[in-house]
């Protein structure tokens, strides 16, 4: 990474330096929730390309079942700031977050006029560049037990899965189908209806945030499809959607594509390249021929059709012949000759130290061991430092945007003259600490450790539990971080280091690391 900076870099930043006209984008960020994911994330990528996000105060976010705070968080929009560009969650906005935009509650009326506000942002903000982001609901509701402080929250277990699989059936049923849709709707009982109606209110919702694009509103709208599948009731809304945005005659500006935790980093990072004036060339190169036709079951596309909207919505293109940067993606049960070439092609990248990232989607295996395994080998090549990015938490959404991201926001800082090497340590290191070291080892550990306590539902904890689990993983992770340091970047120590489980269950961490020389 080193290297690197200094090839790809060093004539941007002496020819700014000597200007001193070096300076880093201002962007107002207002995130999906308050999840590392998409609040912290997002802030490091802008720390990268020495930008400057602007982010509301978290308290105005919620926290899980707690929602945010639509009514201040327009005020907060309203402020007098210096922002060239505006990235903002209409979830948040109209709901108070995702798993807010899952429930009952707010009507579309409401939640629409919320949204009105981006009308009053480009009143007074006429030569911003404003870009909203929004989810077409998931199949399930967010699944949560029926105790504690969730006792009373929507379609709390059973009613999650009962829901869930209902929704997951074919629109409409399958002849095949039918005796089991008959089954769920008398077990789901007005649970059902409800939550039939909150999809059509986030339907047309998300038909207003469309019509603000068509107003001048809005300069770019991505509306992605949470976790859903090639089959259920998401497909006559991501239908509508795309009616409407034909109709309105907004395509170049609008688009609809699998994911929702990555958009506010693809938005953020598509600012950075922007900024720049950088329209970056990115080639995918997958782990095995015919790659490109995988499906990932929580995805409604081929992952390559959801890459090549993800590099389009980052503000790049796609170009497998003239690439600045090579996305390589490894592909799930990859074999061991498989292996040994993706290795060997990324190594040759860093030796011409040309801009390589990695995305590792054997997340979706069954086990972890794979990810794991070929972290390792990429220690002990000596590139896991090298690359300019490594992504393997989740949906391939998820990843291919978390990783296409950072390494955008690299090449944008190094175009600028702003480029912050220590930065793009912390977040890479962060990303092998918690991509493998959480997710791969302690996550397991602290679920049969629940187990074994008499806690099967990991989704939501009690407070004394939560308490207790949130230590069990400061104490085993605290060890992964010190070895994922050494191994990735011994160069580096950790200045501060703070682990916690940022809500009350064990799906994600939050790392917060600084390093220093």
């Amino acid at each position: 990474m080193v290297l690197r900076a200094a090839v790809l870099g060093a004539l941007f930043v002496l020819a700014c330096a000597s200007t001193g006209s070096a300076k880093g984008a201002e962007v107002a960020f207002v995130p999906l929730d308050d999840r590392p994911v998409t609040l912290q994330l997002p802030q490091m990528l802008g720390a990268i390309a020495g930008a400057k996000l602007d982010v509301p105060p978290r308290a105005l976010l919620g926290n899980y079942l707690t929602f945010g705070d639509p009514s201040a968080l327009r005020a907060w929009l309203a402020r007098d700031r210096a922002a060239e560009a505006y990235v903002i969650s209409t979830d948040m906005l109209a709901y108070g977050g995702l798993v807010a935009s899952r429930v009952p509650g707010v009507d579309a009326t409401l939640a629409s006029s919320r949204l009105d506000a981006l009308n009053e942002l480009r009143r007074t903000r006429p030569r911003a560049w404003i870009g909203g982001f929004a989810t077409v609901m998931r199949l399930a509701p967010t699944g949560v037990p029926a105790l504690g402080a969730a006792a009373n929250f929507f379609a709390a277990s059973p009613l999650w899965e009962g829901l869930q699989e209902y929704a997951n059936l074919h629109d409409p049923p399958l002849p095949a189908e039918e005796a089991d849709a008959t089954r769920l709707r008398g077990l789901l009982g007005p649970a059902l209806p409800a939550y039939l109606d909150t999809r059509k209110r986030n339907l047309d919702v998300d038909l207003h945030a469309v019509q603000l694009v068509g107003n001048g509103a809005l300069d770019y709208l991505v509306l992605g499809q949470d976790d859903a599948g090639p089959v259920g009731l998401h497909l006559k809304d991501v239908a509508s959607l795309r009616a409407a945005i034909d109709a309105a005659g907004v395509a170049p500006r609008t688009s609809v594509e699998p994911g929702a935790d990555e958009l506010g980093m693809a938005l953020v990072a598509r600012v950075l390249a922007r900024h720049a004036g950088w329209t970056p060339r990115v080639a995918v190169r997958y782990s095995r021929p015919g790659g490109a036709a995988f499906n990932d079951p929580l995805e409604f596309a081929p992952i390559d059709v959801t890459i090549d909207r993800l590099i389009g919505l980052c503000g790049a293109t796609r170009d497998d012949a003239t690439p600045e940067i090579e996305l390589f993606v490894r592909l799930p049960n990859a074999s061991e000759a498989e292996d040994r070439a993706t290795l060997d092609a990324l190594s040759a990248e860093v030796e011409r130290n040309r801009s390589a990232a990695l995305v590792d989607l054997s997340f979706l295996e069954p086990t972890f061991v794979s990810q794991e395994r070929f972290a390792r080998a990429l220690v002990s090549r000596g590139i896991a430092g090298k690359l300019d990015a490594y992504a393997s938490w989740n949906t391939t959404a998820n990843s291919a945007g978390t990783a296409l991201a950072e390494t955008i926001a690299a090449g944008a800082g190094r175009r600028s003259g702003t480029y912050d090497e220590r930065a793009h340590a912390e977040f890479t290191l962060n990303r092998y600490v918690d991509d493998v070291g959480f997710h791969d080892d302690v996550r397991p550990e602290l679920n049969a450790a629940l187990d074994v306590r008499g806690v099967p539902d990991h989704t939501y904890l009690l407070p004394d539990e939560a308490a207790l689990t949130d230590h069990e993983n400061r104490a085993a992770l605290v060890r992964r971080a010190d070895s994922w340091r050494d191994a990735v970047f011994p160069q580096y120590r950790y200045a501060s280091l703070r682990i916690v489980l940022p809500w009350d269950r064990t799906f994600e961490t939050q790392i917060d690391l600084t390093l220093s020389p």
